[in-house]
């Protein structure tokens, strides 16, 4: 006895459990509904079927993707209800074919979840059944025997199952009567069967009214003529040399290209042994593509062969000889991919800007790529240039997720144009190309709340010199409010806080310090004035040190001598030193921003470690000639969160 660990659809499942994880992959909605339905027809409840808020959908950005251009529906997210955007004639869209699927995904993200949701369209009884000719011709001769049969055109009825071709019958007459058959593929047709035998010298032509019905409710009808003309003998039948035809054609073949050449022979002579060709059953579609030659059978293209609108088609021919006796045929086209679709990239969402601080790894977009070839030529292969932080990762079914691959400056590249390519399997291979220019944001101070508790304002509360300066209460702009004079202090030290507008208002400050400068073009490389400073400091506080032990050693010395003194009665002046402390030094045309010394025109104001200041004056402001500021200007700055 053979022993196996794991079962064919346990296997399959286990297998589509690794590929797709339970939080990626979710279960099937399915809905029924008929053709031609209004718009706005309300097909299902999405979030009834999810057993989610219908909240969520809006709040996750809820979307219907398909691969194909035209898109039948829609969710309404404000109350979840997926609708019906276009009427859908199943006939046009699904053919003779008995099932008519549509099949959608429907997206969710934060976090990604993908569903599958399936339309089946129910069928109405919207067509009457037709004839391929108005009217059918015989020519019977009298000699013909009784139960001689004749067979008639079938009806076609677009419709299927119980709408489609249900039976025939024809008005009272005296010579015929009607026997319904059913043919090879499923459908009926009907044959004149002789009653009674004909007599030309008392009818020499008889006319009838043939009427084919469906199964549908209400039923629908459609008629045709039988001329009959009396006529002496005919008792062969065409016979076509095989019953079912079955052909291979490339999509794309051109137009006038031949297919077939069928062949069907009678057995008579003179103008009862010529036989006809014509198409007795063939759909909408493929008689615009298809047609045959009467007289050689000679079947060739007239229309644009293309794969991804059918793959297959089913044709029934028919050869009649001149006195009406027929016979049929099946021909079956099945049609081969050609590589003839490049892939589609198609940008499904896009953060951007990016802030430099982003983490390696961080999601910046989500795109998809689709391709309408089959097999190989469906088979996509996605790339990004080598010369940018990003790269892309296979996400869910044809989705790729851009992430960055390393850490961003935007110092050192404030944008990217970043150039996607993805390639199919064919041969040769087609690709397609999109370029999406993605910027780099700096990292600004920001309130991570939401609404009311994320208002922020500004207020300066402490300054060296309270009159000089002022700060917008919403936009963060610190301007002068007055002249700049020589008699201003050069270095301006600025407290500024932000606040919230929650309940209780959280809060933070953040120092700015100002240095006035007479001329920047003085002025040497900020970073190189930062290490300056930095030294400048350091060697300040060095000699702060020193000056402070020094101080505390002498006038250790000072009290053990005048304790010596005193105990001696003696009087000793003792005199105090006065040690001067130098306190760093900050050059003109500088500004100190909390350790960092940075060079300020007349007209600017560095930013700090929080905020960035940008330069927004009235007039241009440089005096080239080292006199001192002019007081006749008047100095902006705006600074704003950064």
């Amino acid at each position: 006895m053979e022993y196996r660990l794991f079962s064919g659809p346990l296997f399959a499942f286990f297998v589509v459990f690794l590929l797709f994880p339970l939080n990626t992959v979710c279960a099937d909605l399915s809905y029924n509904f008929p053709e031609e339905t209004k718009r706005q027809y309300v097909i299902g409840n999405i979030a009834n079927g999810l057993r989610i808020d219908v909240k969520q959908l809006s709040a996750r950005k809820a979307r219907i993707d398909t691969e194909d251009s035209k898109r039948y529906c829609e969710i309404n997210l404000n109350t979840g209800d997926l609708i019906v955007t276009e009427t859908i004639d199943r006939e046009e869209l699904c053919g003779s074919r008995m099932s008519c699927i549509l099949s959608y995904e429907l997206v969710l993200e934060n976090p990604l979840e993908v569903h599958r949701i399936i339309l089946q369209i129910q069928d109405i009884n919207d067509n009457a059944p037709r004839f391929p000719n108005e009217c059918i011709n015989f020519e019977i001769g009298e000699s013909a025997v009784k139960g001689q049969r004749f067979r008639l055109d079938e009806a076609h009825d677009k419709d299927i199952g119980q709408h489609d071709v249900n039976g025939y019958s024809v008005e009272k007459n005296k010579q015929f009567v009607l026997d319904i058959q059913d043919s090879a593929d499923g459908g009926k047709y009907a044959e004149l069967v002789l009653e009674k035998e004909l007599d030309r010298e008392q009818q020499k032509e008889i006319d009838m009214i043939l009427t084919a019905t469906d199964g549908g409710s209400p039923q629908r009808s459609g008629t045709a003529v039988i001329h009959i003309t009396v006529l002496d003998a005919n008792d062969n039948v065409p016979v076509f040399s095989e019953s079912v035809y079955k052909v291979t054609l490339a999509e794309n073949t051109p137009s006038g290209t031949e297919i077939i050449r069928v062949s069907a022979t009678d057995a008579d002579e003179g103008p009862n042994g010529e036989v006809t060709y014509e198409f007795s059953r063939i759909s909408d579609k493929a008689v615009k593509l298809f047609s045959i030659d009467k007289t050689t059978g000679q079947i060739m293209v007239v229309g644009e062969i293309d794969y991804e609108n059918e793959k297959n088609y089913e044709m029934i021919i028919q050869s009649k000889d001149a006195s009406g006796l027929a016979s049929t045929a099946k021909i079956i086209i099945d049609i081969t991919d050609v590589n003839d679709n490049s892939p589609r990239i198609i940008l499904k969402s896009l953060n951007n800007p990016v802030p430099e601080n982003s983490e390696p790894g961080t999601e910046v977009g989500i795109i998809n790529v689709q391709d309408k070839d089959s097999g190989e030529n469906r088979q996509i292969r996605c790339s990004v240039q080598q010369n940018v932080p990003f790269k892309l990762n296979p996400s869910v079914k044809n989705d790729f997720s851009l992430v960055t691959t390393k850490a961003l400056d935007r110092e050192k590249e404030s944008d990217y144009n970043i150039t996607i390519t993805a390639t199919d399997g064919g041969s040769p291979p087609l690709s397609t190309s999109l370029t999406i220019q993605l910027f780099i944001s700096d990292v600004i101070a920001v309130d991570a709340d939401s609404g009311q508790n994320a208002w922020l304002s500004y207020q300066i509360v402490k300054s060296t010199d309270p009159g000089l300066f002022s700060i917008g209460l919403h936009s963060g702009e610190i301007k002068t409010q007055r002249y700049i004079s020589e008699s201003d202090n050069m270095k301006q030290n600025l407290v500024i806080s932000v606040k919230d507008n929650g309940q209780p208002s959280l809060s933070t400050t953040c120092a700015v310090n100002v240095l006035i400068s007479d001329n920047l073009s003085e002025v040497p490389e900020l970073k190189d004035m930062t290490y300056e400073d930095s030294n400048s400091k350091l060697t300040s506080y060095l000699i702060i040190a020193l000056v402070s032990v020094s101080t505390f050693f002498l006038t250790f010395i000072i009290l053990i001598v005048a304790v010596k003194f005193c105990h001696r009665r003696k009087p000793r002046l003792l005199f105090d030193g006065a040690v001067a402390v130098p306190s760093a030094y900050i050059p003109p045309n500088y500004a100190e921003v909390d350790g960092f010394i940075m060079s300020y025109n007349e007209n600017t104001i560095p930013f700090s470690q929080t905020l960035c200041c940008d330069e927004k004056t009235t007039n241009t402001c440089s005096d080239t000639s080292g006199e001192g500021l002019k007081k006749e200007k008047k100095k902006d700055v705006d600074i704003s969160a950064y």
